[in-house]
C-alpha cells in the first residue's frame, strides 16, 4: 500500500522545539468576504464599507478579524489537531497587520509543550503559531493547546512541559491600525452612540437575538478555512464517536458570537488580542446560539486618545436565551448551555472634545 498520504500527527509524534511549516498558503479573496458574511451575518461597518474604513485612515475595508483567525487556524489543523479528540483552549492571541482581499496568507508554528494524560491514550500538546503575510509580517499570532490521541498507547510519555501562559495580553502589546480624526466617525453608519467611555467595567450585555446552526453551513465553514478535523466533516467516522455526529468547529461558534455581539457592540471596530478561549461544551447542527458579555476592563492605549481598549468576555449558550447571563455554578463548572467562554480585547473609538 501506498505511504504518500498523510495521516496526521499523532501525541507522540510531536517534540518540544518542532517548528511546523503548514501548508498551503491562502490568497483571500473578495469572495472569502462574502462568504464570511453569509454564514455570520456580520454587520460591523468597518469590515463592510470602503468609504467608512478610509474615514480610519485605512486603503479600503479590511478583512474581518476573525476572518483572518480562520484561514490562520485551519493551515494548523493538518499537522497539530487532525487527530484531536478537543481543542481545549486559546491564549496569548494578538493581531498584527491589517489584512485586505489580495494578501497571502500562511502559518507556521512550534510546540512549547507536550503532556501526556493519565489514561496514557492521548495527550496534550501546547503549540504556538505565527500567520503572516506575503511580506511576512506578523498578521496573527496565538497559542492553542489540543488533546491528540496516541497512535501507540505504549508509546514512552515525553517530559512534561506545560508553558506560561500569559492571562491576557497586555495593552501596550496591542496594534492599533486606525486613526480616528475628531467629528470624522459616524455613529449613525456604525450602528450605535456608545464609544469606549460609555462602557462601566462589570457592565453585563445581552445581545438578545439568536442564530440556529444549519449542518450545510457548519460544514461550508469548515471546508471554507481548509480545516480538516475529522470530528467537523466525517459523519461516516463521527456516527462511532462520542457524539453519534459530527461537531461544529469551535471557531464556527466564536464568529457566530461576535457577529451577535454588534447588538450592543457596534463601535468595537475589530479584536485587538484573544486573552483565553474554552469550548465548554459542543455544539451541533439544530442548536440556536445566544450570546451575552461582560466588559471586564477598561483600558487606555498609550499615546492615543482617539481610541481605547476594551476587554471583553463573551459567553455564548445553546438553545438558552441569555437575558439571565448564564455563565458557571458555584462548584466552577459551565453551566450545561454554555458552549464558548470567549476572553478578548477590541478597539473602539473614544468621544473626544
Amino acid at each position: 500500500m501506498s505511504v504518500k498520504t498523510n495521516p496526521g500527527n499523532f501525541f507522540e509524534d510531536f517534540r518540544l522545539g518542532q517548528e511546523i511549516v503548514h501548508a498551503t498558503p491562502r490568497t483571500v479573496t473578495e469572495g472569502d468576504v462574502a462568504l464570511y458574511t453569509s454564514l455570520y451575518g456580520t454587520r460591523f461597518a468597518l469590515n463592510s464599507s470602503t468609504p467608512f474604513a478610509q474615514t480610519l485612515g485605512l486603503e479600503r475595508a479590511p478583512l474581518d478579524s476573525l476572518l483572518v483567525f480562520h484561514i490562520v487556524f485551519g493551515k494548523t489543523v493538518p499537522d497539530i489537531s487532525l487527530n484531536a479528540i478537543a481543542n481545549l483552549g486559546y491564549a496569548g492571541g494578538r493581531f498584527g497587520a491589517i489584512v485586505y482581499p489580495g494578501d497571502t496568507l500562511s502559518t507556521t508554528s512550534t510546540v512549547i509543550g507536550l503532556r501526556q494524560n493519565k489514561d496514557g491514550k492521548t495527550g496534550v500538546v501546547y503549540v504556538h503559531s505565527v500567520g503572516v503575510n506575503q511580506r511576512n509580517e506578523m498578521v496573527l499570532e496565538y497559542t492553542r493547546w489540543v488533546m491528540v490521541r496516541k497512535r501507540d498507547p505504549n508509546a514512552p510519555a515525553p517530559e512534561t512541559v506545560v508553558p506560561t501562559l500569559p492571562e491576557s495580553v497586555a495593552v501596550e502589546d496591542l496594534v492599533a491600525p486606525y486613526r480616528v480624526q475628531p467629528g470624522a466617525y459616524d455613529l449613525a453608519r456604525a450602528g450605535s452612540p456608545y464609544l469606549w467611555d460609555d462602557y462601566e467595567v462589570g457592565e453585563k450585555i445581552d445581545h438578545v437575538d439568536g442564530v440556529t446552526i444549519e449542518e450545510a453551513e457548519h460544514m461550508q465553514a469548515t471546508r471554507l478555512y481548509q480545516n480538516t478535523a475529522r470530528v467537523h466533516f466525517n459523519q461516516h467516522v463521527e456516527k462511532e464517536g462520542r457524539f453519534g455526529r459530527r461537531i461544529v468547529y469551535g471557531g464556527h461558534i466564536i464568529s457566530l458570537a461576535r457577529a451577535l455581539s454588534f447588538n450592543g457592540l457596534a463601535n468595537a471596530l475589530s479584536i485587538a488580542a484573544i486573552n483565553s478561549g474554552r469550548h465548554t461544551n459542543p455544539s451541533f447542527a439544530g442548536d440556536t446560539i445566544y450570546a451575552w458579555s461582560e466588559i471586564l476592563a477598561k483600558m487606555e492605549i498609550p499615546g492615543r486618545t482617539d481610541i481605547g481598549a476594551l476587554r471583553v468576555r463573551t459567553v455564548a449558550a445553546k438553545d438558552r436565551p441569555c437575558h439571565d447571563f448564564p455563565y458557571q455554578n458555584p462548584d466552577g463548572t459551565y453551566d450545561p448551555s454554555v458552549v464558548l467562554d470567549f476572553d478578548y480585547t477590541v478597539l473602539m473609538p473614544r468621544r473626544m472634545g
